[in-house]
């Protein structure tokens, strides 16, 4: 799947991306209790389409700048205006080399 293909609020089978930027991660309070580790990124596909990229928790440490990464079963939102990317509840995270 390419960035052009993605919709918000629906899943894709999979999508490589090289990260050309990974921002610093920020502790949040999760809606529901608790806190949690984000991590914002911008990945970029073979055509040079992006998409921002939200790892979570022990995610945040698979992947830096320059690097390729492979989410299988992920979800795609939108946040203002803007597409995200993450595993969701059950998708899987893989570094390429």
């Amino acid at each position: 799947m390419k960035v052009s293909d993605l919709k918000a609020n629906n899943n894709f089978d999979e999508l490589v991306l090289k990260i050309i930027e990974k921002n610093e991660p920020r502790d949040v309070t999760r809606r529901f209790g608790g806190s949690a580790r984000v991590c914002d990124l911008i990945g970029e596909d073979e055509d040079g389409n992006t998409v921002q990229v939200t790892l979570w928790n022990d995610e945040i440490g698979i992947i830096e700048a320059n690097e390729t990464l492979k989410i299988t079963d992920g979800w795609v939102k939108e946040w203002d205006n803007q597409l995200q990317v993450s595993t969701g509840r059950n998708g899987k995270l893989e570094k390429i080399s």
